[in-house]
């Protein structure tokens, strides 16, 4: 599975890039992450997209717009620690270490990210926090498997390498965006 994640700020243009992007065959799914946003804004750039990609939006951040507009899902986070009251469809969550995953393992997410896994791209002086010889014992010992997506310096030639080392999938931010 590929994800990308939005950059934090809106910008022009960004709609058509997302629409792009899933329509490339390249992205299965986009995380709307936009911290700060109000919600307007956030409603905004949903509705710029045609409803027939809703299904592959999840969102980081105004989780009642998930259920208004049908989203895949929504993604848990220190600002949005628990899942709205009702909710039917997928939930993620972020880790940042291999006990939070274990941890975040005995729930039934949907996915889980696991960063940094590289260097970031987007964020100067976020450096990995893994070396390759711990993510592979922890895929050997089922920490890391399908359910598990690498996040952090992840780009689209790096997939390969990701899922060789037993991810389920990459998630993308500044490699996606680079050009913005």
């Amino acid at each position: 599975m590929i994800i990308v994640l939005t950059l934090p700020q809106f910008f022009a243009g960004e709609s058509d890039q997302l629409i792009q992007l899933l329509e490339s065959g390249k992205t299965d799914l986009i995380h709307l992450r936009k911290p700060g946003s109000s919600h307007d804004e956030f409603e905004a750039l949903i509705r710029q997209l045609p409803s027939s990609l809703y299904d592959r939006l999840v969102t980081h951040d105004h989780f009642d717009l998930a259920e208004k507009y049908g989203l895949h899902g929504v993604h848990l986070n220190s600002r949005h620690p628990a899942e709205p009251e009702c909710w039917t469809g997928a939930v993620s969550i972020s880790c940042h270490s291999f006990k939070e995953l274990a941890e975040c393992r005995r729930h039934p997410y949907a996915y889980m990210s696991l960063s940094p896994i590289f260097d970031s791209i987007s964020k100067p002086g976020y450096h990995s926090a893994f070396r390759r010889e711990e993510l592979e014992s922890a895929h050997r010992e089922g920490l890391i498997d399908q359910r598990v997506m690498a996040l952090g310096g992840v780009t689209f030639s790096k997939i390969k390498e990701v899922m060789n080392l037993g991810f389920g999938g990459a998630m993308i931010l500044g490699d996606a965006w680079k050009s913005c």
